[in-house]
């Protein structure tokens, strides 16, 4: 069947400075906005860090007199956002937690709040001595929202696990003709699916933009909407191997090509801050470069990358993201194997990821007392698990929203039930990373990274089905860290990874 494609390079909608002359106050319009925002409520602090004082020789050579120059890394995660600074070095000295701002219903992001937390959180972090000189962010691969020519959001941004992305590629499967050489596999987690939900709000006639959740901060700064192209290879509707949009698949989702801003690579300089509007303007360096970000784990595991070639990221966090990065260019997907792809970052290659729902299954079980119990004594390495891992009374929920269940003749033994679904869960990352690293020739081990690779009882259980031994990566906000490595790469700093990730 003939395709008609436009390349996003034919399709900006003009220089970078027609953008900010469309978007001059949307810095006041959007923090009157987060004032009002429902969403405020779910916004806390967790944890906050600053790591040393710098030494006085490193005042002496930046822009500020009494604040010390980093690069920023920002990863708007499911669960949390993570603001993380990095010196030249590669050394953290500051990192900042919060939980990501979500609705009641822990599903919506409304982009004005996330906006404030993040700017919040960078100016907690630098305090009065450091000073912003380059920032990148990362995050979510296919949340995003419709914004006005000013950049303001009309719509919230459905989560990649709401439940309702289900009824909504179920609405449009009449529409989207059958392929599967996209550089994702099609299920209701991808971006087209929230492309359809958005046009279908209210107030969405004055749209002139698609921004992902992890683009906003970055548009907004620097009054450019863009693309990052690692999140274009999640939208369902984009290939790496010639950097085109289908028509097939746009207009029967997002409707309109206009509404699609211009593709950039991961690495790329996005522009320069606009200091207006900044909570806190001191804290970033009058010259301060936005750097393109992207997908979170694709970012993650080209800093694990860096520290080890050839390696392997396992990040485990409210998903198990599996990644590596292979020196061949992008090709058409192979449909037969459960592997979606992007751009290589800073390189001419490929990055393959294949993505399991880790958190949500757990939860689910969870919701049987006994069963949670059984879980987080056999996670903690308390007690063994009750029989074979591979008895498969477990089916995890499938990506999207999918529901998890047992099997008929399942045990009810909590224990038992615990171990069928923590077995399941590492038997999906077993097969994610033999999908991954199938064909390699430079697979120099596997990483694990997140806040389940702290976890005694399941790297335990990890290692039981895998067949061997992983190896823990220091960092544990390896995006972030990945993130601030890109800003200071930019920069033209050369970070070690080592250091930075706590090799």
């Amino acid at each position: 069947m003939a395709r008609h494609r436009r390349r996003d390079a034919a399709r900006a909608h003009g220089p970078a400075g027609n953008h900010a002359a469309r978007g001059g106050d949307v810095g006041a319009r959007l923090h009157r906005l987060s004032r009002f925002t429902r969403c405020a409520g779910r916004v806390g602090r967790f944890v906050t860090v600053a790591a040393r004082q710098p030494p006085a020789e490193e005042a002496r050579s930046v822009h500020s007199t009494r604040r010390n120059r980093v690069a920023c890394g920002v990863d708007v995660g499911s669960t949390n956002v993570k603001v993380v600074l990095l010196a030249p070095d590669g050394e953290v000295v500051a990192r900042v937690g919060r939980l990501t701002p979500r609705d009641a219903q822990g599903l919506c992001i409304e982009g004005a709040t996330l906006l404030s937390t993040v700017e919040s959180m960078m100016a907690e972090a630098c305090a009065d001595r450091f000073e912003v000189h380059a920032v990148c962010v990362a995050g979510m691969g296919e949340d995003g929202m419709l914004v006005d020519e000013r950049l303001v959001p009309l719509t919230p941004a459905l989560a990649w696990f709401d439940p309702r992305r289900q009824g909504v590629l179920h609405s449009l499967r009449p529409d989207l003709p059958a392929d599967e050489t996209f550089d994702t596999v099609e299920d209701a987690a991808r971006t087209l699916a929230g492309w359809a939900w958005a046009r279908r709000q209210i107030g969405v006639r004055r749209a002139h933009s698609w921004l992902a959740v992890a683009d906003f901060p970055s548009a907004h700064w620097t009054k450019r909407p863009f693309l990052s192209d690692t999140l274009a290879s999640r939208t369902g509707a984009w290939r790496a191997w010639d950097r085109a949009w289908a028509t097939e698949r746009v207009a029967p989702t997002l409707g309109e090509f206009s509404l699609l801003p211009p593709v950039l690579a991961a690495g790329d300089v996005v522009g320069s801050f606009d200091h207006a509007f900044l909570l806190a303007p001191d804290a970033v360096a009058r010259d301060a470069i936005v750097v393109v970000g992207g997908h979170d784990h694709p970012v993650g595991g080209w800093g694990v990358e860096q520290m080890a070639p050839g390696a392997v990221l396992d990040s485990m966090g409210t998903a198990e993201v599996v990644v590596a990065q292979r020196p061949e260019p992008p090709a058409l997907r192979d449909s037969t194997v459960d592997v979606d792809l992007a751009p290589g970052i800073q390189s001419a290659g490929t990055t393959l990821l294949r993505v399991e729902e880790l958190s949500r299954n757990v939860a689910w079980a969870s919701q049987d007392p006994e069963v949670a119990a059984a879980i987080q004594e056999i996670l903690a390495g308390h007690t063994a698990p009750a029989g074979s891992l591979d008895s498969a009374y477990f089916l995890p929920g499938t990506r999207g929203g999918g529901s998890p269940s047992y099997v008929l003749d399942a045990p009810r033994n909590p224990r038992a039930r615990a171990t069928a679904v923590l077995g399941a869960l590492a038997h999906l990352g077993r097969d994610a990373v033999d999908a991954v690293s199938r064909g390699s020739a430079a697979h120099s081990g596997v990483r694990l990274a997140g806040g389940w690779a702290r976890s005694q009882g399941w790297v335990a259980i990890k290692e039981s089905v895998n067949g061997y031994r992983t190896e823990r990566v220091g960092e544990l906000e390896v995006t972030a860290v990945g993130a601030a490595m890109l800003a200071a790469t930019a920069r033209g700093w050369d970070p070690d990874p080592a250091i930075a990730l706590g090799a």
